[in-house]
């Protein structure tokens, strides 16, 4: 039981993955102005009034808020708060019965409190009014929970150590691992930045290898959507520059992972996850320029967030198997 819940609960997380990032590329983020529930009601049925004033009051639905919208936020949240139920219950058995389990807690107790803080994050994408870096620690939480859950799962299979040789890729897998992370989030700063069509050609940008660029005002953390930290509105080459640098990444982790996996797919036991790997990272790459090419489309944008959680899935599937430890 305890293993169906953990591999369900990692299924449903790359869920929840998923419609926040649809939540956030239909602009509702802010479909319910107020956390937990929606203008103070459980639904945006019973919310209908309010929902109405608000929309009256911005001069029609085309402004973030609309029951549509509303509807998009407040699933999320349902989904968000099921997971957080499910990850309780598997921090409970994996307390109570964890001589039977032959397991350490700790790993799903780190999971409740990472889902603590999402909920948190959560609140606060909103009350801030969609802050870009709170946005984006939002969007790195809900991967770690699932990078996270993947790795508990992987623990309840009886999976077999790789040879000597496949160890020793151990680090390079790690690096992959960590630029990968590093690459998810210059992807959701172009994402609450609104930065994806910052660009519209290919390979080069505003025709240019390295067009003109704002570093200074683009990576600034601490500001407003839209504005710099000084509370100006943020300029078009600061945007440039943050899709830019995720553009520079892309080449850089696409490279590199094509390395680690012409390392790996010649190893026996790892030639299916290096496989798997490359065929995610194509995809990815295909998607991203689908992304430039028709204009942020609604259905490419949110395949290459989900494209994303795959990867990072297979990354880690990747560094369990290398950490596995030969029997005696």
């Amino acid at each position: 039981m305890f293993r169906n819940i953990i591999f369900f609960t990692t299924v449903f997380t790359f869920l929840v993955v998923v419609v926040g990032a649809f939540v956030r590329l239909t602009d509702a983020g802010l479909g319910c102005p107020d956390w937990p529930g929606c203008y103070g009601k459980a639904t945006p049925t019973l919310a209908a009034s309010d929902i109405a004033k608000a929309v009256a009051e911005q001069g029609g639905t085309h402004g973030p808020v609309s029951v549509q919208k509303a509807w998009h936020e407040m699933f999320h949240r349902y989904l968000a708060g099921t997971l957080g139920l499910l990850i309780l219950g598997i921090t409970a058995i994996a307390w109570t019965q964890r001589k039977r389990l032959a397991q350490s807690p700790w790993l799903a107790s780190a999971l409740l409190l990472l889902v603590m803080f999402q909920a948190a994050l959560g609140m606060w994408t909103v009350t801030l009014l969609l802050k870009p870096v709170i946005v984006t620690l939002h969007l790195l939480g809900g991967m770690a929970t699932l990078a996270l859950l993947a790795w508990l799962a992987l623990r309840q299979l009886p999976l077999t150590a790789p040879g000597a040789s496949a160890r020793r890729l151990r680090p390079w897998a790690a690096l992959g691992l960590a630029l990968l992370v590093v690459q998810i989030a210059l992807g959701g700063w172009v994402s609450t930045n609104y930065a994806a069509l910052a660009c519209i050609d290919l390979p080069t940008c505003h025709g240019e290898w390295i067009p003109r660029m704002d570093f200074q005002h683009g990576f600034q953390l601490l500001r407003e959507l839209g504005q710099t930290a000084a509370g100006d509105k943020l300029g078009y080459d600061a945007l440039t520059a943050i899709h830019w640098v995720h553009r520079a990444g892309a080449v850089v982790v696409t490279s590199y992972l094509a390395w680690l996996v012409w390392r790996t797919v010649r190893l026996n036991g790892l030639r299916t996850i290096a496989v798997a790997i490359v065929v995610l990272l194509a995809a990815q790459v295909a998607l991203g320029v689908g992304n430039i090419f028709t204009g942020l489309n609604l259905a490419v944008a949110v395949a290459h967030n989900a494209g994303a959680a795959l990867l990072l899935v297979a990354l880690v599937v990747l560094n369990f198997a290398l950490s596995l430890k030969p029997e005696p």
